[in-house]
């Protein structure tokens, strides 16, 4: 595995992905002015164009959505002339980079406003804070077992299907990270990929983890061969030593409803750690208004605090865990109330400044 880039967001907060509003420019306020060192471009999933599992899946050969349905049909007599221009496409951008600009990977204005206006901003006004910025794009494995082909199986299983999402996929996360670049800063993007927490259940009995680590780190590889830092969100339990030992820069996780058996993956951890690999501690709650309401930043610090006193060792005390981890929600705000998501990137702000005031 190639060594990480050297970046270390010392205890800095960011976010992850979605609020619950319909104004680009009011969601961009909000996310510059509470994570003002590494924020991100605002997904709105109240508008239709950007559910997870069409936003970044627009123009790939046999993608169709119709009556509100999104899935693959194989069978348009179009389809092997536009799996031709496909893969004709990905050969000449694999091959030269700079063809991604201009190409079918790169994700439209139509697609991705929050992408497009964020970049904008950072271009006419960034922070003066600023340390890098932050993109998303939906995860190989939630995308092809959520969408379906015209026999209402999940796409992962037509290997056509995956073959073009997979490397789709790839190039487009490859042309985001080029695109947010032009911050002039570090780029993380993070792939987000809730369906892992199904992995070893019945569900996916047949399918290989195998399989699940070569799409991942197809895609995560295209991210880092762009320059940017490679990271998986995964907001509910899963296999961590499988995800810890991918080509990845970045782990994202649940840190309020499910650090105790991250925890329990510790060797593999520590080998992460060891090569620089930065942990997105989501400790911030998302998925219980009540939580929301009655945690502090000082309630939410002494969890933390007891949390990495379960990690720490003769080589890693909390400072030197705090140098390599970002603070963030446990989600997306998207669920939420407008209040409740103000709330949440509050106590994100909050519990960082206090984190890195008591161990930096």
């Amino acid at each position: 595995m190639t060594d990480t880039p050297q970046f270390r967001p010392a205890g800095s907060a960011t976010l992850i992905g979605s609020l619950p509003l319909k104004d680009y420019d009011l969601a961009l306020d909000l996310i510059l002015s509470h994570t003002p060192e590494i924020p991100l471009w605002p997904q709105l999933p109240g508008s239709p164009i950007e559910g997870m599992l069409q936003q970044f899946t627009a123009g790939f050969p046999g993608f169709c959505e119709e009556d509100g349905r999104a899935f693959f049909r194989t069978s348009d007599p179009n389809f092997a002339d536009q799996q031709l221009a496909f893969f004709e496409a990905y050969l000449a951008a694999a091959e030269d980079p700079s063809r991604l600009e201009k190409s079918l990977f790169a994700s439209s204005e139509e697609r991705a406003p929050g992408l497009y206006r964020f970049h904008r901003r950072l271009q006419e006004r960034p922070p003066a804070a600023l340390r890098a910025v932050k993109g998303q794009i939906t995860g190989p494995f939630t995308l092809l077992t959520g969408l379906k082909d015209e026999q209402q199986r999940d796409a992962w299983f037509d290997p056509t299907i995956n073959e073009i999402v997979v490397k789709g996929l790839a190039l487009r996360a490859a042309w985001q990270v080029r695109f947010l670049a032009a911050s002039q800063k570090p780029v993380l993007l993070f792939l987000d990929e809730p369906a892992l927490a199904g992995l070893g259940s019945s569900a996916y009995i047949s399918v290989s983890q195998e399989e699940i680590g070569q799409s991942l780190d197809e895609v995560l590889t295209a991210v880092r061969e762009a320059g940017g830092l490679a990271g998986i969100h995964v907001c509910a339990n899963t296999d961590w030593d499988f995800l810890l030992t991918r080509q990845l820069d970045v782990l994202s996780f649940d840190a309020y409803g499910f650090f105790d058996r991250l925890a329990g993956s510790k060797e593999t951890l520590y080998r992460f750690l060891q090569r620089g690999g930065i942990l997105a501690w989501g400790l911030v709650p998302t998925g219980d208004p009540k939580a929301i309401n009655e945690e502090t930043a000082e309630t939410l610090a002494e969890r933390w605090e007891q949390q990495a006193a379960q990690i720490v060792n003769e080589d890693w005390d909390q400072a030197s865990l705090l140098q390599q981890t970002l603070i963030t929600p446990s989600c997306g705000t998207g669920s939420l109330s407008p209040d409740e998501a103000t709330r949440v990137l509050e106590l994100t702000r909050d519990l960082s400044a206090l984190l890195r005031h008591r161990h930096l």
